[in-house]
């Protein structure tokens, strides 16, 4: 679980370097879009590729199905807390609050695997990049200074370490109770993709290159783990 904490730091920097760049050139609706396509994409075949399978077949049904409830029941607190929250303030505690989710998550795929893990730092890798995109694009309206909004984002993503710290003891955990907490990742993945990644994606005119790179994204992440 050790290395679960050391791939935090990809996606952690990669959010850090695309908040540099876009508070230097902002990028447009269009490309904003098929990014969050291309990461619903990479997220969806994560999930459908890694963890879907170990829980499948783990064997247990409850842990299952009490894993998958919680994560439900966690996904609709959230969404209930993003239609309570405005402004600035209302986005970074989303996005926060979601980070640590990606970082408990990622600590957990570890717990079932070292490729698991590794190509969901991948998927998370490109879901982080468009959150540290929006909320750049967000703190650009009211935020002057372009090394505190980066900052803002450094800030942000130290959660990813946080959350995957959260879920070290689950490798020592027995087998039932892993198959519960790979059951919440699922869910929490399955509502990123469905809920947020492209219910924004589809917030600006579709074009068919755009939608197409959802499927660019699931391929690339299937090749890649058929190499692997």
């Amino acid at each position: 679980m050790t290395a679960a904490w050391v791939y935090t730091l990809i996606p952690a920097a990669v959010a850090i370097v695309g908040a540099v760049v876009a508070v230097n050139v902002r990028p447009g609706p269009t490309l904003v879009s098929a990014i969050q396509h291309f990461a619903a994409g990479v997220v969806f075949a994560a999930a459908a590729g890694e963890i879907m399978p170990d829980v499948a077949h783990s064997g247990s049904p409850i842990a299952t199905i009490v894993g998958g409830f919680a994560g439900i029941g966690v996904m609709l607190a959230i969404r209930q807390l993003e239609r309570v929250m405005k402004g600035s303030a209302g986005l970074l505690t989303l996005v926060g609050v979601d980070i640590l989710i990606d970082g408990l998550v990622l600590g957990i795929a570890f717990a079932a695997g070292a490729q698991a893990g590794l190509l969901l730092t991948i998927a998370l890798s490109v879901e982080v990049l468009f959150l540290g995109l929006a909320v750049t694009t967000e703190l650009s309206e009211t935020v002057k200074s372009k090394m505190r909004i980066v900052l803002i984002i450094a800030a942000l993503v130290v959660l990813l370490p946080v959350g995957a710290f959260i879920a070290t003891p689950v490798a020592s955990l027995p087998a039932h109770y892993i198959t519960g907490f790979l059951s919440f990742g699922l869910i929490a993945l399955l509502y990123l993709v469905t809920e947020e990644l492209l219910v924004e994606a589809h917030e600006t005119p579709d074009r068919p290159w755009v939608a197409a790179m959802f499927f660019v994204g699931f391929l690339l992440l299937l090749s890649l783990e058929e190499v692997m």
